[in-house]
């Protein structure tokens, strides 16, 4: 069982494990040993809620294909095992992001006393501006 929160959860089948071959340098082991994973996990077919369907669809995030697979693939460790985890985490990880609830901004106004302090800046800095200008010579 995959647990995202306290309610919501899918079971372990729904998402797809596959081992290939890691990519970048490495010595005699590298090509015998599969210890990259591939997770794969299809949002549409999927049970989690609907609402989390609908975000994670909607979402333009890398991860996710234009059909609405989710792939990962994690090769940092030697081990095809803490591959696994690390996919798993991250996949864990991406569906709290793009699943998380928004707080809703109440609009809220400038108080008197902020409007008070902004305005006597302002005529503060452009006093001193004023100070700055060159002296005009005037002809006797």
């Amino acid at each position: 069982m995959i647990v995202f929160s306290r309610t919501v959860s899918i079971p372990d089948d729904e998402v797809t494990f596959s081992a290939i071959r890691a990519q970048g340098a490495g010595g005699q082991h590298v090509n015998k040993a599969s210890t990259a994973i591939h997770l794969r996990f299809d949002i549409a077919a999927s049970s989690l809620p609907e609402s989390y369907k609908m975000r994670l669809l909607a979402a333009s995030h890398h991860l996710i294909t234009a059909e609405g697979i989710v792939i990962i693939k994690a090769q940092e460790y030697r081990s095809q095992e803490m591959n696994r985890e690390a996919a798993l985490a991250r996949f864990i990880a991406l569906v709290r992001e793009l699943t998380a609830e928004q707080k809703h901004r109440k609009a809220t106004r400038p108080t008197h006393a902020s409007k008070e302090r902004r305005l006597t800046s302002k005529a503060q800095k452009s006093t001193t501006k004023a100070l700055r200008a060159k002296i005009r010579r005037t002809s006797d």
